[in-house]
């Protein structure tokens, strides 16, 4: 292990020096990427990283292979470094040349052909046909998939060093033995040091691109790592098991597959050409909605890494425990992508406001978006975990037996549990406006479901072999989940400043509602142009505290110390009465001042 790691700290240090070498190369023949409209960065960057990303890798790979046993370590890898290093050329020939992307898709299928030709492939299904067109499709859509993430600064090589750290976990760890475990250990520790060699130049603020020379390179070998990585665990031993062995390579690589895919959906929703570059990636969404940008690019990081615990997981805890595990991540997937969804970033209407009754459009607005079918199903996935994991903690997380009861009873739960949050009228609430009133709807509505789901079994059963416990544990859990499912935008909302950072640093003079109702409204109006820097109130027990993410400075004495400290530029006084007087002694203050400040009342109007 110790001579492993050694390959990951070699390359490591190529990298670190291959880099700066490549970027002054960049410069000096013109490989500078030049911004564009479609495209996020704002100033010209040197190009070429991938190519030290590549020889980095490469030169570790084959030096501490060669050194410890070329037949062992480096023959069983060789056609995985032999393609990639063919998706390297070509994108390296994009960069330099420009290529249609007709012509770039032609030469990654016949990359990913030649990969499957010599017997790689995933074993998902036992078919060799079905597990064929997987493959391929496995193959070409990783190697895309990070192609497209590369669209800020440290994203893609850093979402790839994390999902390599986990594929090497779980191939160190895994309990099933295979001939190219080792060899694939040490290809994969051998691009991680390049990654995060490179990564040093490439993090907010880059000064160095990879360019499609690089993505594709590290998207390809990604995709052949996890398939080679996961082939040796087959298809035998039941339906939960190929569930494992899909979800495994999927979670490593969770990110960059749900980008790809949200970014397309939302493309075909606004009828958008999905090959069209444009600013409205995940990490796009993000920074519009308040993230800077190394904040945006560290949320992913942490999914990317979340990702990778639940593969993890899936290995070492019972089937029964990763299921439940699973679903509640991608809940939180669901619930957060969701919200980057509402995120306005096109100018085209939506399907969703068109009249074209085309299929797409029926399909929906009116069967999903109006008839609320989508929430519904939500409920019943809701329904369905909170009472599979109630089972899971009344018997300390192996069901045996019990799941037999739990399938016997799911229907009945189900049904009670829908029927009842339909006669509450929950899915006649808006979530963007949630409150306590329809917090207290939403546990009425669970209470007399899962009374009504207990007094059937009772009836019927006399409660043989059913454990009430778990109606209390599944109670608990659907309170939660549901008002927290309703609760997320709001959540989200107050979780996120949506600060806009060229904007007038604004002084909001009272922190009541009045107050806080202003500041929503600098926060989410960008046409105001203000950027607000905190309160000034004349409640001493408010002085020092925070409200709403902003510190409340003092009251009126400190307010020509904090015009001068913070640099305000503009007051907004919120009071409803004597705001006018308040206004003018404000003025007045800062005219003897001599601060060139503009003072502003906030006035709410019912016409």
């Amino acid at each position: 292990m110790v001579k492993f790691l050694a390959a990951l700290g070699a390359a490591f240090l190529l990298a670190v020096l291959l880099t700066p070498l490549m970027r002054r190369l960049a410069r000096a023949t013109g490989r500078i990427a030049v911004p564009k409209d479609d495209r996020w960065h704002k100033r010209e960057t040197a190009m070429l990283g991938g190519v030290a990303i590549f020889l980095s890798a490469m030169a570790a790979w084959f030096g501490a292979s060669w050194l410890m046993g070329w037949a062992v370590l480096g023959r069983p890898m060789l056609i995985p470094a032999i393609c990639g290093t063919a998706m390297f050329f070509l994108g390296l020939a994009d960069d330099l040349k420009g290529m249609d992307p007709q012509h770039k898709l032609a030469g990654q299928i016949i990359i990913a052909a030649v990969m499957l030709f010599f017997g790689y492939s995933l074993g998902w299904t036992g078919s060799m046909t079905v597990d064929l067109f997987l493959s391929l499709l496995w193959l070409v859509g990783i190697t895309n998939a990070f192609n497209l993430l590369d669209n800020m600064d440290g994203l893609s090589a850093g979402v790839a060093a994390i999902a390599t750290i986990f594929l090497a976990l779980h191939i160190y760890l895994s309990p099933v033995g295979s001939a190219s475990n080792g060899s694939l250990l040490l290809l994969s520790l051998a691009y991680l040091g390049a990654l995060l060699g490179f990564l040093i130049y490439n993090f907010n603020p880059a000064s160095i691109f990879m360019g499609d020379a690089g993505s594709l390179f590290i998207g390809f070998m990604l995709a052949s790592q996890t398939m080679v990585g996961t082939a040796s665990l087959g298809v035998s031993g039941g339906s939960f098991h190929v569930m494992s062995v899909i979800a495994i390579p999927v979670l490593i690589l969770f990110v960059p597959i749900m980008d790809t895919g949200f970014v397309s959906f939302m493309r075909r929703l606004f009828r958008r050409p999905i090959s069209k570059g444009g600013r409205d990636h995940s990490s796009h969404r993000m920074v519009a909605i308040g993230f800077s940008e190394r904040k945006a690019v560290m949320v992913l990081y942490l999914f990317s890494a979340l990702s990778g615990f639940v593969t993890l997981a899936i290995t070492g805890l019972s089937t029964y425990t990763s299921i439940a595990l699973t679903a509640f991540y991608l809940l939180i997937v669901l619930f957060f992508w969701t919200y980057l969804g509402k995120v306005k970033v096109y100018q085209e209407p939506s399907l969703l406001s068109s009249e074209d009754h085309g299929l797409m459009s029926v399909i929906l607005i009116e069967i999903t978006y109006k008839r609320r079918i989508l929430e519904v199903l939500l409920d019943l996935f809701l329904v369905t975990v909170s009472y599979y994991t109630a089972y899971l903690l009344r018997f300390e997380g192996t069901l045996g037996a019990n799941f037999d009861f739990f399938l016997k009873s799911l229907p009945i739960v189900i049904a009670c549990q829908i029927l009842s949050m339909f006669l509450f009228g929950v899915y006649r609430g808006v979530w963007e406006a949630t409150g306590m009133r329809d917090l207290v709807g939403y546990i009425k509505a669970v209470t007399v479901g899962t009374v009504i789901a207990m007094l059937i079994p009772l009836f019927l059963y006399r409660f043989e072999s059913f454990s009430r416990a778990v109606f209390v544990i599944y109670w608990f859990l659907m309170v939660i989940l549901v008002s927290l499912s309703r609760l997320s935008f709001r959540l989200l909302d107050e979780g996120i400043k949506r600060v806009n950072k060229t904007g007038i640093p604004a002084l909001i003079y009272g922190a009541g509602i009045g107050g806080q109702m202003a500041l929503k409204e600098i926060e989410t109006n960008k046409a105001l142009g203000l950027s607000p820097v905190g309160f000034i109130d004349d409640n001493v027990r408010l002085h020092g505290k925070r409200l709403k993410g902003y510190p409340v400075f003092g009251g009126s004495g400190k307010l020509e110390e904090v015009i001068s400290k913070n640099n305000i530029k503009e007051i907004i006084v919120s009071f409803r009465q004597g705001g006018e007087e308040r206004a003018r002694e404000i003025l007045a203050l800062c005219s003897s001042s001599e601060k060139d400040v503009k003072v502003r009342q906030m006035k709410i109007t019912l016409n």
